[in-house]
């Protein structure tokens, strides 16, 4: 009787299997991303294997002037002139990787080989959203009540508001944002983090429309739209932490050792300023337009007078998502919140046909003499840029929800 085995027949089934749990993971991160819209090109000319080019270049037409004259009966009309203009969007590359030993599957009792394609398909979609927020959150055209540095949670002018959201949409329409058309209306998105989401919900006239009107507003724990916009509230939007105001406990210190991923504890060179109940960033202070992937939000869980300080973070075990070294900075003033006001026409997405909108998933591979260690990882090309600033219009909020 034949038995089939790995080497016969089914060899292509296995990656398939982890690709596939790549592709879940990856699409369970996907934010700013949905606001642009892709273009793929292929990487090599399959003929002359010619590289595709380090940028693309997007051309405009200009409008023409509306008429205000009669046709003459005796001059001909005068013919209008079309301005042209360019904008390029610039591809980069990510790739990540994991490498293990041979013997620790075979110690295992878990899939450890499936668990890890998914986790490396969210590390590759909130890699590469990551590239998708930069260019949504950059630009100069911004709305704010105060400068980034002096936002404060307790006063109420600076938080998320219908009020605000009315001027964005008022704002944004101005500036002919192409809209997405949703049942043959004009709608756009706005993405915000759900600390904002609290005082648009219910600082104002909503939470009258929700008490006396809708119920299910509240019952559901969420808003559909207002004001033109989808609003698209998720923990993974972007939170430029401690950049606001200072509060009134003000902590501005660094770590005196290094903080380790998973971990509930960290010290500090000063705890002076420090209080239960606050947010606390550790990461640099990002100002202007500068973005730090790895900076990440904790609240301080534990009174303490030392040095050593409890939190609870964003990690699986409740602890802090990445590692810091030595020296990072720890802060409490307070978040200022960003919302991306736009719609999937606002960015444009380039990326390889080669590797995929979401990258591609490489390995399993076996290396070793002895074909000891295994290895899977993901690669892609392509890039996201804003061809054009009155596309994307980004608002910043302090949040009520700020100890």
């Amino acid at each position: 009787m034949a038995i089939q085995g790995t080497a016969l027949g089914l060899t292509n089934a296995i990656g398939t299997r982890y690709a596939l749990k790549y592709l879940e993971g990856a699409a369970m991160r996907r934010l700013y991303d949905q606001l642009s819209m892709p273009i793929s090109a292929p990487q090599f000319d399959l003929e002359s294997r010619r590289g595709m080019g380090s940028t693309y270049t997007f051309q405009f037409v200009s409008d023409m002037t509306p008429g205000s004259t009669a046709i003459s009966e005796s001059v001909d009309i005068s013919a209008q002139l079309l301005r042209d203009a360019t904008a390029t969007v610039t591809p980069t590359s990510r790739g990540e990787a994991l490498k293990w030993s041979e013997l620790l599957d075979i110690e295992a009792f878990t899939d450890l080989i499936a668990k890890r394609s998914a986790i490396l398909g969210e590390n590759a979609m909130e890699t590469i959203d990551a590239v998708a927020r930069g260019a949504a959150l950059q630009g100069d055209l911004v709305s704010r009540y105060v400068a980034r540095a002096s936002l404060d949670g307790a006063t109420a002018a600076h938080q998320w508001s219908s009020d605000v959201l009315w001027a964005a949409a008022t704002q944004i329409q101005a500036m002919r944002c192409p809209p997405m058309m949703v049942n043959g209306r004009p709608q756009w998105m706005a993405i915000a983090h759900p600390d904002i989401f609290i005082d648009l919900l219910i600082g104002g006239d909503i939470n009258s429309v929700a008490l006396y009107q809708d119920k299910e507003i509240i019952l559901n724990g969420e808003l559909g739209q207002l004001a033109g916009f989808k609003l698209v509230i998720s923990p993974f939007a972007k939170i430029f932490g401690g950049a606001g105001v200072d509060g009134s406990t003000n902590m501005d210190t660094t770590l005196s050792a290094d903080l380790n991923a998973m971990a509930v504890t960290g010290t500090v060179a000063s705890s002076t300023g420090s209080a239960v109940g606050k947010y606390y960033t550790i990461g640099t202070e990002e100002t202007a337009g500068t973005h730090y992937d790895d900076n990440e939000v904790v609240l301080r869980t534990t009174a303490s007078a030392s040095t050593t300080i409890t939190f609870a973070g964003a990690a699986a075990n409740g602890g802090v998502r990445f590692d810091h070294a030595s020296g990072t900075a720890v802060r409490n003033a307070d978040n200022v919140y960003p919302v991306a006001y736009g719609s999937p026409f606002s960015l444009v997405k380039v990326f390889a046909q080669e590797t995929g909108e979401f990258g591609e998933f490489v390995g399993p591979k076996f290396d070793g003499l002895a074909n000891q260690f295994q290895s899977i990882a993901y690669k892609w090309y392509g890039g996201y840029g804003r061809v054009a600033e009155n596309r994307i219009l980004r608002g910043e909020y302090s949040s009520s929800l700020q100890p």
